[in-house]
């Protein structure tokens, strides 16, 4: 950001990763009704007049947190991508990397509270918040497809499968980070698991089975 004297954005990101990383470690110990911009300036030895000096407002304060959790994210889906195991196993991990650990979740929680103030925010506000989306659903329309031209899954349309599968995955994360009564990871996972494999598994039957209608 412009300021009166001008420095090197190598030497701006050291403190704004700070404040980042003080901020997610905020909302995981305390929770997110605990955060302040005076507090993470307390943490990380900044004035709330400073943090403001790189982020502007709260809201911007949320959603680069959010990015920069997601970045990290990023970087485990990728590594958990490539490896070199069945495209089915690899689709399991990158549910089980998408999924909250459960009530209270710290990334989800911010995810929640990101798009709870976005009902009124800009546009340019909501494509970075469409672009952390849409990460996670360029992997999973790669991976499709590649367990489909491997034959290991039976023929789907992989933009729209991935879609779908994102919404079951968000209803499903919201009843967990929510705390839902009844609700637990692993019955999710076991729930996601079926779908997947009523959906998904390769062999003669499934094969000749055109894709599922709109």
């Amino acid at each position: 950001m412009p300021g009166p004297v001008r420095r090197p954005r190598r030497r701006l990101n050291q403190p704004r990763e700070q404040v980042l990383a003080a901020a997610m470690t905020t909302i995981a110990e305390e929770g997110l009704d605990r955060l302040t911009m005076a507090g993470l300036g307390r943490e990380v030895g900044m004035s709330s007049g400073h943090i403001l000096y790189y982020f502007g407002t709260k809201d911007e304060l949320l959603l680069q947190t959010l990015q920069w959790s997601e970045e990290q994210l990023g970087a485990e889906r990728r590594a958990a991508l490539s490896r070199r195991v069945p495209a089915r196993e690899r689709l399991d991990a990158l549910v089980d990397l998408y999924l909250p650990d459960g009530h209270r979740d710290p990334r989800w929680t911010l995810w929640l509270e990101v798009w709870n103030r976005s009902q009124s925010a800009d546009d340019e506000t909501r494509e970075r918040q469409l672009d952390l989306e849409l990460a996670w659903h360029r992997d999973l329309v790669a991976l499709l497809v590649e367990g489909v031209s491997k034959g290991e899954f039976r023929p789907v349309d992989a933009e729209r499968f991935a879609t779908r599968t994102r919404a079951l995955l968000d209803g499903f994360g919201t009843h967990l980070v929510v705390g839902l009564p009844g609700t637990d990871r692993e019955q999710v996972r076991r729930h996601i698991g079926e779908f997947l494999d009523e959906s998904l598994t390769a062999g003669p039957e499934a094969a000749d089975r055109p894709p599922a209608a709109p």
